[in-house]
């Protein structure tokens, strides 16, 4: 039996502000979505780690207007390996936890940490750095409520630390706290295993015992290399990077991979499929439902 309870798209703004993310919103709930990942810094609500109140009640009141059962992620580049930036990550962070809380989201999303090829130095204590960020972060979000879910990369850069799928579990079994979980983006695990050489199903299976969120986009599992596309439609023409097509058209076995999938209660299978494939979302929606064995509305029941 599956333990996904819902699944739905991520949501942000294009410009900084809040109504292009309103207008997104609008549009999410016309397709018939219930549940959004909101890219709350893609706004300017946090300013040196202080939540800007006015822009917050604005927030408030623009995601109240919808009945989603909302999620957060957080910095895109969080990284709490680094050790120059890490005080002002965990204090971005632990306003988001707030932000969280008064928008009633209970899972924020922080990037697994990596070190660049010149941080040597810094490497022999880099995984007990994110592990003990991480406690810090949970302590502070347990009274509300609020899970981390720690999120697998992939290789950016040559000479790059960076965890892979499994040891990301092994990070989050490390630090044992009730408000950390791990978070499969099969996209990236599938590119990462493709770099190092692993088994991509093993390394998601790996995952599965800890993982209370998922983020489902489709790939070949190419890393990108040193290629740069004019257009972004040009690395999807060739198949390459991370590249966060709608289901089916790349070539991950999303049947086979959801027929033996076992997460945690309660898990959200988050789309991050965007406004470029606005045509594109409704069937994304409907194969989704499917796979995370969850009822079809009517509308997409007759289709």
């Amino acid at each position: 039996m599956s333990n996904i309870i819902a699944t739905g798209f991520n949501a942000g703004s294009n410009d900084g502000e809040l109504f292009s993310l309103e207008a997104d919103l609008r549009r999410l709930a016309e397709i018939g979505v219930d549940t959004v990942e909101l890219a709350l810094t893609s706004i300017d609500l946090i300013t040196g780690g202080r939540i800007l109140p006015e822009r917050l009640e604005r927030l408030v009141a623009i995601t109240s207007q919808f009945d989603f059962r909302y999620t957060v992620h957080g910095l895109v580049s969080s990284n709490f390996m680094d050790p120059e930036t890490l005080p002002f990550q965990l204090a971005a962070a632990k306003a988001l936890v707030e932000v969280c809380d008064r928008i009633d989201a209970r899972i924020l999303v922080q990037h697994s940490g990596a070190l660049r090829a010149d941080q040597i130095v810094e490497r022999a204590n880099a995984d007990q750095r994110e592990r003990e960020a991480l406690t810090d972060l949970a302590d502070f979000a347990r009274p509300y409520g609020v899970r981390i879910a720690l999120e697998n990369i992939f290789t950016t850069e040559l000479g790059q630390y960076r965890q892979t799928p499994t040891q990301v579990a092994e990070t989050v079994k490390a630090v044992n706290h009730p408000n950390v979980v791990a978070l499969i983006d099969f996209s990236h695990a599938y590119i990462e295993s493709t770099y190092k050489g692993l088994d991509f199903r093993a390394e998601i299976a790996a995952m599965a015992p800890v993982t209370g969120h998922l983020h489902v986009h489709d790939s070949f599992g190419r890393p990108q290399g040193f290629y740069k596309p004019f257009f972004p439609q040009e690395n999807t023409a060739m198949g390459i990077g991370d590249l966060h097509m709608p289901l089916g058209w790349g070539d991950i076995d999303w049947d086979g991979i959801f027929a033996d999938l076992n997460v945690l209660p309660g898990t959200v299978m988050m789309m991050e499929i965007g406004h470029r494939h606005r045509s594109e979302q409704p069937e994304s929606l409907r194969r989704a439902r499917l796979l995370a064995g969850l009822d079809l509305p009517q509308t997409m029941a007759a289709q």
